[in-house]
């Protein structure tokens, strides 16, 4: 029996993801390499050594993998330590080097030890935060390069700087710098076949070009194949070594959660499933050699996965050709690539930079519990204007202090100690005997016990992937949930959006007062719950189900 390697039938759609997605990704990586302060090629670099290693090597089909925005803002802040460490980026190449292959070689340790399966017990107020801290960094950092002007190294530096901005401004940069961004915005509105990002990357550099605008361009950028970033990396002086550790150890952490993150809504769309320890393994190889080349390092690019997908790519070779893409362009473009304006750079930043603000848990701030809103806001804010290793750092610690605190509030309670049940081979409660009876074969019973939180939600998702196509009603038994935080309620969100589009009745038993506030403050109750399917008992439950279930009940012989 022969194993087939390749069904050439894929070949044209992997084809076409690959090309579109590398289009997407070239004007982003350019634009990542210039903000993370090595400029416009070590994005490029970056984008080509990952996109075609972590393809083909990580574990899952249909990944575009490159410089992101959370590891450009990472990379970014360490680049600068680096320099002001080593005098210059020259002098700290070495440094720089060391940290991106070490968060390589971190990554491929997590894959090697199965760590990908930990990574779901990050708490979503600390993702949130974190994720909306770096978009807020992005669109800080890109204001005065909007306006023309040499920025600040810092988020507080262009705070305190806002003087200068305002004496010094480019009207012309302001200028083109706007176009930019409305075509990124409006173009989308004519046609989505070619990418807006790219679109406007040509149209404002032409304009730029054509009408000779006094504006800071890129400048040269070297062609041909990259070489071995080695000079230095063998007589690092040891004073580097924490900042070394520290920032490879948090760059893996990142670049594994963003591409786990990625991978999962990769399965949403194709229906498959990845395997995230492989994922880690082919991040970290790509990251590695990234560095190795003097590339940034980067994840897994949820905008080029999706887009890739779209596009028809269906296996591990239309990421490969994405990233083979952008070599094409590396040896063959690289001299126009110097006229590109600063300020289009920015203009293309800027969008990207509110695309990763995480609207969705700052809309809710109010609603959800303080203490996750505490937890979110408080990350935010150290990782816009603090340290970033801190702020995921004291928002994982924090965020599990306040767990164990409600939980010790429950347990005094006497509420049940345990999670989430396993479900294999449960025996229906005393309440329920005569339902299984007469609606065994229509019906379907989850017994959720104890606070539903994040550290449990992975495992709840779960629960209701492959329900029997019999089944016309699930029925949630909520008596023993007294409290649902942040992450478990849009779990919960997003089961019952799943559910709804499957066209399956669900019912709520014994909804208790937190959580029943909390689907009605995100409007999960009436949008996805209407009233009339919340029942205070079992026997209110059971004559529902007689009135609506006529048909499926099931005759005794």
């Amino acid at each position: 029996m022969t194993m087939k390697i390749y069904d050439f039938k894929n070949l044209k759609g992997d084809l076409s993801g690959g090309l579109v997605a590398g289009i997407v990704a070239l004007p982003l990586a350019l634009a990542f390499g210039v903000q993370s302060g090595m400029g416009a090629i070590a994005g490029l670099y970056g984008a080509i050594a990952l996109g075609i290693l972590a393809a083909a090597l990580g574990g899952t089909q249909t990944q575009a993998s490159g410089p992101t925005g959370p590891m450009t803002v990472v990379s970014a802040t360490f680049i600068a330590i680096a320099i002001g460490f080593a005098g210059s980026l020259g002098n700290a190449m070495g440094i720089i080097v060391a940290t991106f292959i070490l968060a390589g070689l971190f990554q491929i340790f997590f894959g090697l030890v199965k760590i990908g399966s930990y990574i779901k017990y990050f708490p979503y107020p600390v993702i949130s935060g974190f994720m909306s801290g770096v978009g807020l960094i992005i669109i800080l950092l890109q204001i005065f390069p909007f306006a023309g002007v040499s920025a600040p190294s810092s988020t507080i530096g262009v705070v305190k700087d806002i003087p200068r901005l305002v004496s010094e401004f480019n009207l012309a940069a302001l200028g083109i710098g706007g176009i930019t961004m409305l075509i990124f915005y409006l173009f989308p509105k004519i046609t989505k076949a070619i990418p807006s990002a790219l679109v406007a990357l040509l149209v404002a550099s032409l304009i730029a070009y054509l009408f000779k605008m006094d504006v800071p361009l890129i400048g040269d950028i070297p062609t041909g194949l990259p070489s071995l970033k080695t000079e230095g990396l063998f007589n690092i002086d040891p004073a580097a070594y924490v900042i070394i550790v520290e920032y490879a150890f948090l760059l893996a952490v990142l670049g594994s959660i963003d591409s786990l993150l990625t991978s999962v809504i990769a399965d949403n769309i194709t229906k498959t499933k990845h395997n995230s320890n492989r994922e880690l393994i082919g991040q970290g190889i790509g990251n590695a050699v990234a560095g190795l080349i003097g590339g940034i390092p980067g994840a897994g690019a949820t905008k080029g996965t999706v887009v890739n997908i779209n596009s028809g790519g269906k296996t591990r070779l239309s990421g490969v050709i994405h990233g083979l893409f952008l070599l094409v362009v590396l040896l063959g473009a690289g001299k126009y690539a110097a006229y590109i304006p600063i300020p289009v750079l920015a203009g293309i930043l800027i969008p990207v930079g509110f695309n990763i603000i995480d609207a969705k848990g700052l809309k809710h701030l109010l609603l959800v519990p303080r203490s996750d809103a505490f937890v979110l806001v408080l990350v935010l804010l150290i990782t816009t204007f603090g340290n970033l290793i801190y702020a995921v750092a004291i928002g994982v610690i924090l965020a599990s202090v306040l767990f164990m605190k409600r939980s010790g509030d429950i347990a005094e309670k006497g509420t049940s100690g345990s999670t989430l049940a396993d479900f294999k081979g449960e025996q229906p409660w005393d309440d329920e005997k005569r339902l299984f009876e007469e609606f065994k074969n229509s019906i379907y019973v989850k017994h959720l016990y104890g606070p539903l939180f994040f550290g449990f939600t992975s495992h709840f998702l779960k629960l209701f992937k492959n329900l029997d196509e019999r089944i016309k009603v699930l029925i949630i038994r909520m008596d023993r949930v007294p409290y649902i935080d942040q992450t478990g309620l849009y779990a919960m969100e997003e089961t019952l959006f799943d559910l709804n589009k499957k066209g399956l009745k669900v019912i709520f038993i014994g909804l208790q007062s937190q959580p029943r506030h909390m689907f009605r403050s995100i409007d999960i109750i009436p949008d996805l719950i209407p009233e009339e399917h919340l029942f205070e008992t079992m026997d209110d439950g059971f004559m529902w189900l007689r009135s609506n279930l006529p048909r499926n009940r099931v005759e005794e012989k």
